[in-house]
């Protein structure tokens, strides 16, 4: 048996396998990608992947199997731990009627998955403020990634935002210790990467790798802050698309890998006796997009205790202003 679910005003536009993931929980994703696949899940009638785009008014057929119960962790429910709610609200760095800001630590999932059940997506009711509408993510980040993470207040204002993310008027630039010194000292990494599960031992997790042939085109700025010697660099990083850990397998692409990156640096993301922790040493730093209300939103995310000590034992100094303004993007 199934259900025709028509998909809520206040949901606004996201993937399919989010929208799932956002009204049953306890569907897993590979049980997901098998209903997908056996054609029993439908987006107006027709046949539907799980990276498809659903919009309000849409009709979705739900089969029986999909409704697993579950109790998810929102601020609302017995789940939700008290500290984590604090945490989450600590995290703010910017907030008006359509946005939030968060400077998301290190560690933190964006979202749910197998064997994550503490994330920002289930804590999202923490930061209704005085909105009738629960919060929406926008973009996300990887769970070792620290720094700054759009939220939208309204189903509106996600869609604006999303927008700016597609037309590429959002400009983030991360920064981030790695190992070595990039030669050139500033340059344009344009490397296509496709997706690949993990080797073996590696519980299946999702990584990328260099496919000029079948992956997808994806562009990095980067520019050498500082050095320490041959021996580390201190990395402005500017990505002009968004795929899947694209600025740590770029990164490891030109022979300097993230500091901490074992993913995709292997032994050569770890140096002995820096006193660096075992930690991925990459940050959202800050972020400059269209506002909803006029003008731009712009804000800056200061950087995760244990990248500040990294940069103080290295002797790393920030540069100051845009590292990228006088930069023609292409």
């Amino acid at each position: 048996m199934s259900d025709i679910v028509r998909v809520p005003d206040n949901d606004g536009t996201l993937r399919l396998d989010r929208w799932f993931r956002r009204h049953y929980p306890g569907l897993s994703h590979g049980r997901l990608e098998k209903l997908l696949r056996t054609g029993r899940i439908r987006i107006d009638g027709g046949r539907a992947k799980a990276g498809d785009r659903v919009s309000p008014g849409m009709e979705i057929r739900v089969p029986d199997e999909a409704k697993i119960p579950t109790e998810p962790i929102f601020a609302n429910s017995p789940g939700a731990r008290p500290q984590d709610m604090a945490m989450l609200r600590d995290a703010v760095i910017h907030r008006d009627n359509h946005a939030i800001v968060l400077n998301k630590p290190a560690g933190l999932a964006v979202q749910g998955g197998s064997n994550t059940e503490r994330h920002i997506d289930g804590l999202l009711d923490t930061l209704r403020y005085d909105s009738d509408e629960r919060p929406r993510l926008v973009h996300r980040l990887d769970k070792d990634t620290s720094g700054i993470l759009l939220i939208a207040r309204t189903a509106a204002s996600a869609a604006f935002f999303a927008r700016a993310f597609r037309d590429k008027t959002a400009r983030k630039v991360y920064q981030a210790i790695v190992t070595g010194l990039p030669e050139p000292r500033q340059g344009r990494i344009d490397l296509a990467l496709a997706k690949s599960i993990g080797p073996k031992g590696s519980g299946g997790r999702e990584r990328v790798h260099a496919d000029e042939a079948d992956g997808k085109n994806a562009v990095t700025y980067y520019r050498v802050l500082d050095h320490a010697g041959t021996r580390a660099s201190w990395l402005a990083l500017l990505p002009l698309t968004g795929r899947t850990h694209q600025l740590r397998a770029h990164c490891a692409a030109i022979g300097t890998p993230i500091l901490g990156d074992g993913k995709y640096g292997g032994t050569a993301a770890h140096l002995a006796g820096s006193g660096a922790a075992r930690r991925l040493h990459l940050h959202a730093q800050s972020l400059d997009l269209p506002h909803p209300a006029g003008g731009r939103l712009r804000v800056a995310a200061p950087l995760p205790p244990h990248l500040r000590q990294a940069c103080d034992f290295f002797g790393f100094a920030d540069a100051p202003g845009d590292p990228f303004a006088e930069l023609e993007l292409r």
